[in-house]
């Protein structure tokens, strides 16, 4: 049983490890956001900010590494479940030895990608746009741009890839696949998986690289792009929007909404390819609805003009609107144990997410009134370097390595296996398909319905009032 124990990696071990706070509540909770918040700011100064060290953020420069950590991440927890590191490992490294060790691995898997990937392979011998040493001997391409757009290639990769890679594992639940060992598993699922990213990726960004350069490469990519007449923009951004949507309801999925209702299906095809395409489904929900709402707060959007008007500035702020609604919902589930947990499987999952929607209102609106003092960003809400994903994700990348790396330190500890198995004893039963009635769907569809029209009705009211910095 040792050995076994000594040579198996780190397969559920997100699931099966206990966490007890070491205070009551809220210190635990406090002191993590303190620590978190005070990473984020020095990392930031150090790394994005103009006005610190290295400035990366360019803007696109600094986004692409934001993104690739995030994928990075996914991949050593979701995909590769911890490999190369042992259950032992662990289980017995202290938490900052631990976080210090997987962080420094993440960094190196992020610059192999990007360096030898994508510039060394892709931009050598496949797309120039990747390599900017290769676009720069391109005329009219100056080197500030030959890396903007070598960046904005790499992150609308890692765009696709940070959807698809945790759906295959949360969605499809690895099959068919799911007996293999690790790393076989692991490099299976980031194979096909980026296989599926690659064709995604040719055809909805690749488009958009063709049409930077003058004159279009209409030989090398579709231009105009295919999307133009319905989006009503050429830019890739209509792109980048749904499927950033399409990222954060895979993690609203996983953590507020505890997998349901999916989970209840039985069938285990028909349960896998619904929450596939189901999560897309849900996904364009809300692509289309903040759209809307954008429309009833400031009117109709128009080609040919800028800022906040502009129709490809829209479709991109309905996936930065997305992300600000995943930071609090990610903080109930990690620090918080996804209260609340007391009342009816739906009554809690419409309660955690209000509290994710008026959370990531509330974040909105200090970001966008003194995000530009704290932060170095720029002013205003379309401001064409003002890209909030940025430090959404780059705040959301330092929560998961807190949670997934470091096991919530220093605000929470290990259970003893006694705790542990006392924990799991009191636990609550799972949620049974008896305790959502058909009479509970309904009340739920009619209040969701109230809900909408009550928005719809309400944004026009509230676009017009000066509360928000415009």
């Amino acid at each position: 049983m040792e050995e076994k124990t000594e040579r198996r990696y780190g397969e559920g071990y997100l699931e099966e490890r206990v966490l007890i706070p070491r205070w009551r509540a809220p210190w635990p909770q406090i002191v993590n956001l303190l620590l978190i918040l005070a990473v984020f700011y020095i990392s930031w100064w150090i790394f994005q900010d103009r006005r610190g060290w290295l400035r990366m953020y360019t803007p696109y420069l600094g986004y692409m590494y934001t993104r690739w950590i995030l994928i990075v991440l996914i991949w050593m927890v979701y995909i590769f479940e911890f490999w190369p590191f042992r259950r032992r490992q662990l289980e017995t490294w202290h938490p900052l030895w631990k976080g210090f060790i997987m962080t420094c691995v993440m960094t190196g898997v992020l610059l192999i990608l990007i360096k030898i990937f994508f510039e060394g392979i892709l931009g050598n011998f496949s797309m120039a746009y990747f390599n900017p040493a290769r676009s720069m001997k391109l005329p009219g391409i100056t080197e500030f741009f030959a890396i903007e757009y070598a960046s904005l290639a790499c992150l609308m990769f890692a765009a696709i890839a940070s959807w698809l890679s945790p759906s295959w594992p949360v969605a499809m639940e690895n099959v068919p696949w799911q007996n293999l060992k690790q790393p076989v598993l692991g490099w299976t699922v980031l194979i096909v998986t980026f296989f599926i990213g690659t064709i995604v990726y040719l055809c909805t960004m690749h488009p958009h690289m063709g049409i930077l350069s003058y004159p279009w490469q209409r030989f090398a990519s579709i231009a105009p792009p295919y999307w133009e007449k319905f989006a009503n923009t050429v830019s890739g951004n209509f792109h980048v929007s749904w499927i950033m949507c399409c990222t954060i309801t895979v993690w609203l999925y996983e953590t507020i909404w505890e997998r349901y209702p999916f989970k209840l299906i039985k069938h285990d095809t028909l349960r896998r390819l619904s929450v596939f395409f189901g999560i897309i489904v849900i996904a364009w929900c809300f692509f289309f609805f903040l759209h809307f709402a954008q429309e009833l707060w400031w009117g109709p959007a128009i080609r040919g003009t800028r800022m906040d008007f502009s129709p490809d500035w829209r479709w991109l702020h309905v996936g930065e609107t997305m992300v600000f609604f995943l930071i609090p919902a990610l903080f109930l589930t990690f620090y918080c144990n996804n209260w609340p947990t007391k009342y009816s499987a739906p009554v809690n999952w419409l309660i955690r997410t209000l509290i994710a929607i008026f959370g990531g209102m509330a974040i909105y609106w200090i970001y966008y009134n003194i995000g530009h003092l704290t932060l170095g960003t720029q002013k205003g809400y379309a401001q064409p370097e003002q890209f909030p994903m940025i430090p959404t994700i780059w705040l959301i990348n330092i929560m998961l390595i807190n949670h997934w790396f470091m096991d919530n330190w220093p605000g929470w500890r290990k259970a003893k296996p006694e705790e542990a198995a006392l924990i799991r004893k009191e636990k609550a039963p799972t949620v049974s398909a008896a305790k959502l009635a058909p009479a509970g769907i309904i009340v739920g569809i009619v209040i969701g319905i109230i809900i909408y029209f009550i928005a719809i009705w309400l944004f026009p009211i509230l676009g017009k009032l000066k509360w928000v910095y415009t």
